[in-house]
């Protein structure tokens, strides 16, 4: 059975194949699961328990579509800040972090500093979003916003190594 470090757990073939199967069915039971990565229902379970256990799987969830949801407008926004100090850095993550209208907030390299994935019901709303509480943030030097007309792929499962 595969031990998992804390830095980087050492997962063996079988406990990604686990990993993809529930990215794909969260809910499947542990012996469906068993049977689709080819191992008895005990130790497919304790292998499921102990990526739980060392935070390889986070967790367990819903997907659901955005705009049944009633949020059908998906925005990408880059934000360059006008500083790089550790207040301003800290403050903008934690102010970020609070808003429930960003789904995704992700350091990036580059011109821009971050790019958050933005979900609203309305232009309307997304002008609010940003005028009422992201600029209040402060530090922000730039924002430069992208409206997602389709999406091609969305997929949670990781590919295969």
């Amino acid at each position: 059975m595969a031990e998992y470090a804390k830095e980087g757990p050492e997962m063996d073939e079988k406990d990604r194949q686990i990993i993809r199967e529930l990215q794909r069915d969260g809910r499947m039971s542990n012996q469906d699961l068993a049977e689709a990565v080819n191992l008895s229902p005990s130790p497919c379970l304790r292998r499921v328990r102990n990526l739980e256990k060392a935070g390889v799987i986070q967790g367990y969830a819903a997907r659901v579509d955005p705009r049944a949801y009633g949020l059908p407008i998906t925005v990408f926004v880059r934000i360059r800040l006008e500083r790089h100090d550790e207040a301003t850095v800290q403050t903008f993550e934690r102010e970020v972090g609070r808003m429930e209208e960003v789904l995704e907030c992700h350091v990036m390299t580059g011109q821009t500093d971050y790019q958050l994935r933005v979900a609203v019901d309305s232009l309307d709303a997304y002008e609010t979003f940003i005028r009422a509480r992201l600029h209040c943030v402060g530090g922000i030097g730039s924002i430069d916003t992208s409206f997602a007309y389709g999406t091609v792929k969305d997929s949670m499962v990781f590919p295969a190594r």
